[in-house]
């Protein structure tokens, strides 16, 4: 039976009044009408009433009781974790000219905290990211006369590699699937053109040109400003078992465009990546990086105009604008290109493919041969780029006054603290504010006791937001009269904050100095995403047993499917853990190797079936490996799919809608093959491995409301683009799809008709109420 904490008195405001009336026969006989609304009734109502909230008070005891053991267990809730993202700067006010470094903890106005999280210098440029697109086949044999001309005209020998020059990320707008930059482009690379802000008149452009270009060099500075610069890498979903290593870094160079030998000749100078900020590690993940910009005297743009510069867009020179308003604002190029020399190809694929999970692979995928970069797929690149996180910084609290009692507990201002942020300072006599530690556990500081009585360390309860101090023989104790105070912490955090693209607009910030920056807009490419809400009690209850069983290391199946479940900032739907199988080699009974197949949560919902995504899969692993035994292999993977088609045919019951009745019977089989909850036929999600049986579908369709009957159901599994009926097993047509261990089904395709055979193919039916002999013509209306 189920152990569940019993109500010390279970009766309730009903029972109590009806225990009282009963009585009253026993103690006062002469009252023989206590109806509704007599002044006796009314008080027996109300002492039921007083009753009943002392009942409700003493039944909390058992509760109490859970939380006193939870606390015990050190299991505290794991506070809200905050929606992360990176977002583009600007000046609102097109006549600012300087460049103005930005101090962190700029605030963004929101409904809830963000704040940037490092140093930048917002320089008074925009940035427009293009490719030398190269002319496809067809085009190049359509226009073969103009190319042949070009040649001639440009006394090119050799082949003539004709492109257009294209925008990406129009109008600093991401795109979710990405454009391979290199594989894309006739000199595999990514050029940005560096845009001064346009002028009031004219001819006053170049003036302004000229202030922007001091800006990006510093002018009188002893060193040129950084550039910082976004890149969001589009990540793919991953192969099917693929072994993934750490991101590996992509070997590029940027470049920016300088003055050669003459107005007509194009050099580059490389711009060094300052050390220490490249949160993007290469540019194999979403982040931020800060460029080494040049004198002001060595940034330079070569003309447009083919009348005044016949070489522009010719050969290694930055592609040509045709749009005449922005080649009169252009300042100077970015280029981005592949590294040259040795350079890893494997390193390149990982970083735009998708990683699965092993740490014995990685010595072999960086030991390939090696290659140019070839693939660059990114989502987003922008300049003046900040990482921004939903938390708000609070400092200089006074959290209280210490009584010089053990035990002493101070609230901090917030809740869902961020633990590595805190700084907490005590008064000591005559030294002021002193900064004290934060340990897990007191009761654990040291087994010296003169090192543990005198350890200026508190405890952090982080979901709550409240510290606890020593008691004298744990940790110091105050002394009576000294402040505790909140030197710098860092709180916020929940789903809320996954904010959709275009959400944040403003942001007020302070330069490194201290003074106001002036009017700042935000471009927010991306939806934020990382948040996560706060554990609640029920959650927190539910781990007790696995914590007493695995105290946070994963050894059993049970231990593994319960700690990816617990993986923060992963919304896992669904676990499997498939103990000595080898998914490169799809091999059962593999000593010491451990494969723990997820999928992400998701909703019912028409195909595909949920699968991860490379960043699910790199939580995932890092959160589980660490939690592993050192000779364990272990592998984080997505699901083989299998796909399946059905159609089947039913005869409906009269006073049921014929289109109603068709939807749920395609909606019955999705549900039953889904793999999350509430399909399979348990509820938990299709069950691993097991095959699809046409029985069970029939089944599951007679069990539909308005089905009469039954008329026929086929099978179909995909071979290329077409679908092929399974064969029958039995006399009367049965058919089964047989699945590996590893595989589940994916419905791709559901025919559902009423009538007296199931389709014999999955192709769209006609439309039952066109007529055969009738061709549509448009005609055009007449407008009054």
């Amino acid at each position: 039976m189920a152990i569940l904490p019993p109500s010390l008195d279970d009766r309730r405001f009903d029972d109590l009044v009806e225990e009282l009336l009963a009585r009253i026969p026993a103690h006062t006989p002469e009252w023989t009408n206590p109806r509704l609304g007599d002044p006796g009734r009314t008080l027996i109502e109300l002492f039921a009433w007083l009753g009943d909230a002392l009942l409700y008070r003493a039944n909390l005891i058992p509760e109490r009781q859970r939380l006193v053991f939870l606390k015990l267990l050190g299991l505290g809730l794991k506070p809200a974790l905050p929606a992360r993202g990176i977002v583009s700067l600007a000046f609102a006010k097109e006549t600012e000219r300087g460049a103005h470094t930005l101090a962190p903890g700029g605030t963004l106005k929101a409904t809830m905290p963000f704040e940037t999280l490092s140093e930048t210098t917002v320089l008074p440029i925009t940035g427009e990211a293009y490719i030398k697109r190269r002319l496809s086949s067809a085009e190049t044999a359509r226009r073969s006369d103009v190319l042949q001309g070009l040649a001639r005209i440009h006394r090119i020998s050799g082949t003539l590699k004709a492109y257009e020059t294209t925008p990406v990320f129009a109008q600093g707008r991401a795109v979710p699937d990405g454009i391979d930059v290199f594989a894309q482009s006739a000199d595999r690379a990514l050029w940005i053109a560096l845009l001064a802000p346009k002028a009031p008149q004219a001819d006053q452009q170049e003036a302004v040109n000229e202030a922007v270009k001091s800006a990006l060099g510093g002018g009188d500075a002893a060193l040129p400003p950084l550039l910082s610069m976004g890149v969001v890498p589009a990540l793919k979903a991953p192969a099917l078992f693929e072994d993934v290593t750490a991101p590996t870094p992509v070997p590029v160079l940027w470049e920016i465009t300088t003055r050669g030998r003459t107005d007509f000749d194009t050099d580059y100078l490389t711009l060094p990546v300052q050390p220490g900020t490249d949160t993007s590690n290469g540019l194999s993940r979403a982040g931020t990086l800060r460029l080494q910009m040049p004198d002001e005297r060595q940034i330079w743009a070569p003309k447009n105009d083919v009348g005044l510069n016949p070489q522009a867009g010719v050969g290694d020179a930055p592609p040509r604008l045709d749009d005449p308003e922005r080649a009169d604002r252009l300042v100077a190029w970015l280029r981005l290109r592949p590294q040259p020399g040795p350079a890893s190809n494997a390193a390149a694929a990982a970083s735009a493919a998708t990683f699965a999970a092993t740490a014995a692979a990685a010595a072999g995928a960086r030991a390939l041969a090696a290659a140019t970069v070839q693939h660059l797929p990114l989502a987003w690149i922008g300049v003046n780029a900040i990482e921004i996180d939903q938390r708000a910084t609070v400092t200089g609290r006074v959290l209280g006054v210490s009584t010089g009692a053990a035990d002493q507990q101070f609230p901090l201002p917030m809740t869902a603290v961020d633990p590595t942020t805190l700084q907490i300072e005590v008064e000591a006599p005559g030294r002021g504010y002193q900064p004290w530690t934060r340990v897990d556990d007191l009761g654990a500081l040291s087994a010296d006791p003169d090192a543990a009585r005198d350890a200026t360390a508190y405890e952090l309860d982080a979901e709550a937001g409240t510290l606890r101090l020593g008691d004298g023989m744990r940790g110091k104790v105050p002394e009576s009269g000294m402040r505790v105070r909140l030197a710098l912490g860092r709180f916020g955090g929940g789903r809320a904050g996954n904010l959709p693209p275009e959400s944040l607009a403003e942001l007020s910030a302070r330069r490194i100095d201290g003074q106001p920056a002036p009017p700042i807009k935000v471009l927010q490419p991306l939806a934020l995403s990382g948040g996560e809400d706060a554990e609640t009690l029920a959650i927190a209850e539910r781990r007790i047993p696995a914590r007493l069983r695995h105290r946070d290391r994963a050894v059993t199946e049970e231990d593994y499917r319960r700690l990816a479940l617990e993986a923060p900032a992963v919304d896992v739907g669904r676990v499997e853990v498939l103990p000595r199988f080898k998914p490169r080699d799809r091999r059962f009974h593999v000593p010491g190797v451990v494969s723990v197949m997820a999928l992400p949560a998701a909703t019912l919902a028409p195909a595909p079936n949920p699968r991860p995504d490379r960043p699910f899969i790199e939580r995932l692993h890092a959160y589980l490996s660490v939690r592993t035994p050192l000779a364990t292999e272990l592998y984080v993977i997505g699901c083989d799919y299998v796909a399946v088609g059905v159609s089947v045919a039913v005869a409906i019951r009269d006073g049921h809608a014929r289109d109603q009745v068709l939807l749920e019977v395609r909606e019955s089989l999705r549900r039953l093959l889904w793999p999350l909850a509430p399909g399979g036929l348990d509820g938990q999600g299709w069950p691993l491995g097991r095959a699809v049986r046409s029985r069970e579908l029939e089944v599951e369709v007679s069990r539909v409301p308005g089905v009469d009957e039954l008329r026929g159901l086929r099978l179909f599994r995909q071979a290329g683009t077409e679908w092929q009926p399974l064969p029958a097993i039995a006399a009367d047509g049965a058919q089964i799809l047989a699945l590996q261990p590893w595989q589940l089904p994916e419905l791709l395709s559901v025919v559902a008709i009423e009538g007296s055979a199931a389709p014999t193919d999955l192709r769209a039916l006609p439309n039952p109420f066109a007529e055969a002999d009738a061709v549509a013509v448009p005609v055009v209306p007449e407008l009054c």
